[in-house]
């Protein structure tokens, strides 16, 4: 088992910055991790992720958002710049791994960013 506990959202105007930590329980080096996003009324969305030495991100936060890890913390961090009000969402971190009994997914409690106009 992993906990994963977020933090560092908030309230901000469009156009500011807000750094996203999550901390994890034990190392999750070996595991891919990523950010999902839920807006009020919608479904969690799948927003950025490493996976081996590859991240991605979706299309509509891609050139604004970066994600990084510190395996050595056991952290993982999303930096959000450019911030719209589409982007209002309770962010979530997300670590999967796989093992002899099948996939684990592990999520946080979440953090909530709100990005006013």
């Amino acid at each position: 088992q992993v906990q994963l506990v977020e933090s560092g959202g908030g309230l901000v105007q469009a156009g500011e910055s807000l750094r996203l930590s999550c901390a994890a329980s034990r190392s999750i080096f070996t595991m891919n991790v990523g950010w999902y996003r839920q807006a009020p009324g919608k479904q969690r969305e799948w927003v950025a992720g490493i996976s081996g030495g590859s991240t991605n991100y979706l299309d509509s936060v891609k050139g604004r958002f970066s994600i990084s890890r510190d395996n050595a913390k056991n952290m993982v961090y999303l930096q959000m710049n450019s911030l719209k009000p589409e982007d209002t969402a309770v962010y979530y971190c997300n670590a999967a791994e796989t093992t002899r009994w099948g996939l684990s997914n592990y999520w946080g409690q979440g953090t909530q960013v709100t990005v006013s106009s």
